[in-house]
């Protein structure tokens, strides 16, 4: 198959971390132990609908700041190649490993979701209807997010210690949120527009076609994101009959502009804030909002020790660069590369540390609150219509949870049936107590 071909039928895809990382280089190169490129993975989407990495590109960059040096690596044809090889994808790994942490954990989550928190206890009344609707969506996240600045994200704090752009990690998240993050992208069918995954169908249920069918996040998430829309939408309906309600109800305008000005003061006078007019503005709001902090911190949150807890698979951070013929260490690593590649990857303490840390962060609290789990409705005593809406939502996460089941029980499904393939089970909605691999906890707990 040509290139062109591959790219006019969609099978190539990119894991780009060159703009994200390359700024950073020098300075996280000159830490002590800490080695990194910004890499650009180019995967082939196989006839069996899995992903194939073909090429690694590992860039540094060159005192040019409109260049870099490039290493192109491709998949192994001999015992030399094939640990090169090695090394590439561990330096991928450790470039994933911290922009999953830095920018879709911490920054899309825990950062921009707490002054909207705030935002709500300051402007809307506790009685006020989207105060109810919010109000199990917010439990622990202040505690939680203080605690984190305290023990994770502060100086010498576990997410510099353990992660490659080390003393670093929040000048990184800030250049995300300065250069990337977007409110109006952060619903789950525009996100996955964004990043080249989905594109517009208004033919299918949820008004985009995956252009990976078996991608579990997307299939599995698009049934939770649709059943928060269609319970969020009841609500609002119900609450406000028109556009004048909306406008008119001055705590939820001073709500929303506090999330924006207070809240998000280096982007308000940003043109791409959706606009809160008329009540469907905010059923998707208030949707996109649901979704990041209970489904979406979810994959994110509850995943990181069943996918990332064996660090030799996804090492957080990386201590060697991989070297070249001219090098002195080449000849180190031809006499021996396994001894040269776990040389390359965190030291045993740092690991074991990684592993105890992101274990506890993976866990559920024996009082978790999981979604669809509303135990208490007596707020809407005498509004059967809301109380019906959060019995059906209570029903469809249950329909939703055998479905994501009997998914991971389809061996035509290759990316999460088969021998060796961990079934997807981040967005099971229930889950025990521990650190499961599962579980929707209504509200960033963790």
């Amino acid at each position: 198959m040509s290139i062109q071909q591959a790219l006019e039928e969609n099978k190539l895809f990119m894991l780009d971390y060159h703009d994200a990382y390359l700024p950073f280089l020098d300075r996280i190169n000159a830490l002590e132990e800490r080695k990194a490129y910004a890499t650009t993975t180019i995967l082939f989407l196989t006839k069996m609908g899995t992903l194939k990495p073909i090429a690694i590109q590992l860039a540094l960059p060159t005192g040019n700041p409109n260049t870099s040096s490039k290493q192109v690596l491709t998949p192994p044809k001999d015992a030399t190649s094939k640990w090169l090889w090695q090394l590439g994808k561990a330096h991928v790994c450790s470039n994933d490993a911290g922009v999953h942490t830095l920018v879709h954990h911490w920054l899309r989550i825990h950062a921009c979701m707490e002054p909207l928190i705030i935002a709500t206890h300051r402007q809307l009344s506790v009685m006020h209807p989207i105060f109810k609707l919010l109000h199990p969506h917010m439990r622990y996240t202040l505690k939680t997010n203080a605690i984190a600045r305290q023990t994770l994200i502060n100086a010498e704090g576990t997410i510099e210690t353990d992660h490659t752009p080390g003393r670093y990690c929040m000048q990184f998240s800030s250049a995300a949120y300065k250069d990337w993050w977007r409110f109006d992208m952060e619903g789950f069918p525009a996100d996955l527009i964004r990043r080249g995954l989905a594109v517009p169908d208004a033919t299918q249920p949820h008004g985009i076609r995956l252009l990976i069918e078996d991608y579990p996040y997307a299939a599995d998430g698009l049934l939770i994101w649709s059943s928060i829309k269609k319970l969020v939408r009841t609500y609002v309906n119900h609450y406000y009959k028109n556009s004048n309600a909306v406008s008119s109800d001055n705590e939820l305008q001073s709500w929303y502009r506090e999330f924006i000005n207070l809240g998000h003061p280096d982007h308000k006078n940003a043109s791409w804030w959706p606009k809160l007019d008329i009540p469907e503005d905010l059923t998707s709001m208030l949707t996109t909002v649901i979704w990041l902090v209970s489904a979406q911190h979810a994959v994110l949150n509850f995943g990181q020790y069943p996918y990332g807890g064996y660090v030799p698979i996804r090492p957080p951070l990386m201590r060697k660069l991989i070297p070249k013929e001219e090098d002195p260490e080449y000849s180190d690593f031809v006499m021996d590369p396994q001894r040269y590649f776990l040389s390359s990857l965190p030291s045993l303490f740092q690991a074991s540390r990684f592993m105890a840390v992101i274990n506890i962060g993976s866990a559920h609290s024996p009082d978790e609150e999981y979604i669809g789990q509303t135990k208490d409705l007596s707020s809407w005593s005498g509004e059967p219509e809301i109380i019906d809406a959060f019995n059906q939502f209570s029903m469809e996460m249950k329909s939703i949870e055998m479905e994501i089941k009997r998914r991971n029980a389809d061996p035509k499904l290759r990316n999460r049936c088969g021998v060796n393939v961990l079934p997807y089970e981040l967005l099971i909605p229930s889950s025990e107590r521990g650190a499961t691999g599962r579980g929707v906890p209504n509200s960033v707990t963790a």
